[in-house]
This record gives structure tokens, sequence and C-alpha cells, in this order.
């Protein structure tokens, strides 16, 4: 029989297989860019005279 050892796992087996952390991430990251993209064309808006 095999041993069922998680040290033969690779490190990014281990975290393509953590479905959360996946949709996490798929979540996560579009929101921090969007938003980041926002305020940044917010401040380059010229004010109103």
């Amino acid at each position: 029989m095999a041993d069922n050892n998680d040290d033969d796992v690779p490190f990014m087996q281990k975290l393509l297989d953590n479905h959360f952390l996946l949709l996490f991430l798929g979540v996560a990251s579009p929101t921090i860019l969007y938003t980041l993209w926002g305020i940044v064309d917010i401040m380059n808006t010229p004010l109103a005279k």
C-alpha cells in the first residue's frame, strides 16, 4: 500500500486544491484592482471651476 503522506504533495497542488482560497482570490483580486483603478481615475479628474 502507498503512504498517503502530505509531504509528498507539492505546495502548488495543495494551494490549487483549496477551493475556498481560490474563490476568495477570484473575488478579492478584481475587487481590489477595480477599487484602486477607480480611486486613481477620480484623483486624475480635474476639478470644476
